[in-house]
């Protein structure tokens, strides 16, 4: 059988008050073309279909439609709700979804049985996908108690009810059968994309690629925004976002996976390039070496190599109109805080105003009007 595999559409993200609606049509649209041309059995959409859990109509319109447009390429479509989804508002689309011929599984239901999903291929090659959708810790608790595995003492970490959850839903797995797993979360190992959300794919969110069977043929996971397979015993990978989602992505190489896999042979997976997305680029430099930027077709974060001073913004940006992000060169920064005779600001006895312009000081910024603007901001918040 053929797969193919996507995740992290992201769909309503904004990147510093810029909307990227129109990239995520140009996007998604060239997923579907790809499906088109490639003719997947199956397709799965391994989380964070959305950027937020509350997204406006026209995301949900977009993502509504682009599961149906990969359904209506003959492929059977799997999709699971990932963490910057809201898991209850995509079960409430499933009544919509099973009258389009798309599984959605937004959240975990107290049956087992509702997170396989089965078919078989035009070919007759049967598969049986275990479907599992992102788990909050507190959550991860709640499910292994529903499922009556062992105790949910407090001392078990989160890898540990993953492990037992994937067990439980995994107990089918048998020869003869494609046996597959999506899920989204974070894998010790991978390497991050650069987007994602730090607070879900750290501070014990991270599971060993041990937590999946090794009689799974393929996993296809969702979460990092960077395609790559893991270190695993089965064969484990992340098919990576299809577009750049911020300027912490700009070097990653957006794509969807292809899978083909049968149930007596290894996985033969290869990546297919989305390129409908406008690239990000950061630059840096002077005004002046800024001046000789070729700008492109990009969104720009520009790095700016000058002293701070009030309407540095504007005049980059009316070099660069681009330029999405702009911020004084981390670097800059940091060699003027190295500097000999650079001090901390002394508190006591000494006015908010008086601090503020040491502060202006010792980053190399003596503009008054920086010091006068802040004045007003003051008096405007004390009054």
């Amino acid at each position: 059988m053929k797969i193919l595999h996507t995740s992290d559409w992201h769909v309503g993200k904004v990147l510093k008050g810029q909307s990227r609606v129109d990239e995520h049509i140009a996007v998604l649209a060239q997923v579907v073309e790809i499906a088109r041309d490639e003719r997947p059995d199956l397709v799965i959409v391994a989380g964070d279909l959305y950027d937020t859990a509350a997204p406006s109509p026209e995301a949900t319109k977009l993502v509504t439609r682009a599961l149906s447009a990969l359904r209506s390429t003959g492929a059977q479509v799997v999709a699971i709700g990932g963490n910057h989804d809201n898991g209850p508002t995509l079960d409430a689309l499933r009544p919509w979804a099973e009258a389009a011929g798309v599984s959605l599984r937004g959240t975990v239901r107290d049956s087992a049985a509702e997170h396989l999903i089965e078919g078989e291929t035009a070919g007759g090659e049967r598969w049986r996908l275990v479907a599992l959708p992102f788990l909050s810790q507190r959550y991860a608790i709640r499910a292994a108690e529903m499922y009556e595995l062992t105790a949910a003492e407090a001392s078990q970490t989160y890898a540990d009810h993953i492990g037992r959850l994937l067990s439980v839903l995994c107990a089918g797995f048998g020869s003869g059968t494609v046996n597959l797993v999506t899920a989204h979360l974070t894998v010790v190992g991978a390497t991050m994309g650069g987007g994602e959300r730090e607070a879900h794919t750290v501070m014990g969110y991270a599971v060993p690629s041990t937590v999946f069977p090794s009689n799974a043929h393929y996993v296809a996971l969702g979460h990092l925004h960077r395609s790559q397979q893991v270190v695993a015993s089965s064969h484990v990978r992340y098919s990576g976002s299809p577009l750049a989602i911020d300027f912490g992505e700009e070097d990653n190489a957006p794509s969807v996976t292809i899978v083909e896999v049968t149930a007596d042979t290894a996985p033969r997976v290869r990546d297919v390039p989305v390129t409908a997305a406008t690239p990000l680029r950061t630059v840096r430099g002077t005004l002046a070496q800024l001046s000789e930027v070729d700008p492109g077709e990009g969104w720009l974060r520009v790095f700016v190599r000058e002293m701070p001073r009030a309407g540095l913004r504007e005049e980059v940006q009316a070099l660069l109109p681009k330029a999405l992000e702009v911020r004084i060169d981390p670097d800059l920064l940091r060699e003027l805080a190295e500097a000999p005779g650079a001090r901390a600001a002394q508190r006591a006895g000494r006015s908010p105003r008086e601090l503020f312009a040491d502060y202006l000081e010792s980053r190399g910024h003596a503009d008054e009007g920086v010091k006068e603007l802040f004045d007003e901001l003051y008096e405007e918040v004390s009054t």
